[in-house]
């Protein structure tokens, strides 16, 4: 008696920061350059508010305007403003600032699997991303890997949200159960394309449990992209 094997998805869809790249030696590398030009460019701020006052002013700024979650470079960019007025420093260094940070915050460091990854993929499969974070693909190198970027900022929407999975499906004209959604995070990345109506993997590269803890069931769990492609291989060849 055969067993029905699913069709090839048509698309396969990827979270960025902790599913392609590490995110947080990248933030704190570009928050500690931040700093830095801080110190060089505007001093006051720099003398009045160490990077954890900083952070913790941007937490709460966030608390107060949840909005910010959609955008987290509009927060940081707001936070400074903030840091500036206080300080008595000139607000049109913000934009210099910000502009250093993204530079430092897109010198991402990709897992080696990565690349040889969506090398293969994209011989098999639409490919593309759908992030909440303001990774720049282009400013990385990697825009051309993909053939449609969705992003929260842009969107106005962020994971969990359906309308974010079904933006990118709509933007490469497959239907969500044609595609495959990959990313690191149980609530946002598997449970939301999940109910989106996509088959979501679980990109466990740490060996971590937690999805036993939300009882969320992934439709695969893989710990890098050999194991992806193997599972795709397996399961719908």
């Amino acid at each position: 008696m055969s067993t029905h094997r699913p069709a090839w998805p048509k698309a396969v869809l990827f979270d960025l920061d902790d599913t392609l790249w590490p995110i947080a030696p990248v933030i704190a590398q570009a928050e500690l350059s931040l700093y830095a030009w801080l110190q060089q460019h505007a001093p006051r701020v720099a003398a009045g508010f160490s990077i954890d006052a900083l952070r913790q002013a941007r937490l709460g700024l966030l608390e107060r305007q949840p909005e910010f979650h959609l955008d987290l470079g509009a927060l940081r960019r707001a936070g400074l403003l903030a840091a500036f007025a206080h300080a008595g420093e000139d607000s049109a260094k913000v934009e210099h600032a910000m502009e250093h940070f993204f530079a430092a915050r897109n010198a991402v460091a990709l897992y080696d699997d990565v690349l040889p990854g969506l090398e293969k993929l994209s011989q098999m499969v639409l490919v593309g991303s759908i992030s909440n974070g303001n990774a720049d693909l282009r400013a990385i190198g990697m825009s051309h890997h993909f053939k449609v970027s969705v992003a929260a900022h842009q969107l106005g929407c962020a994971k969990p949200d359906a309308a974010i999975f079904l933006a990118a499906c709509e933007q490469l004209g497959v239907a969500p159960h044609e595609a495959v959604y990959v990313g690191d995070d149980m609530l946002l990345d598997v449970r939301g394309a999940q109910q989106a109506g996509l088959r979501a993997v679980w990109l466990n590269r740490t060996g971590s449990s937690r999805h036993l803890e939300h009882g969320v069931v992934p439709d695969a769990i893989c710990t890098d992209f050999t194991e992806l492609l193997d599972w795709l291989e397996r399961s719908h060849g």
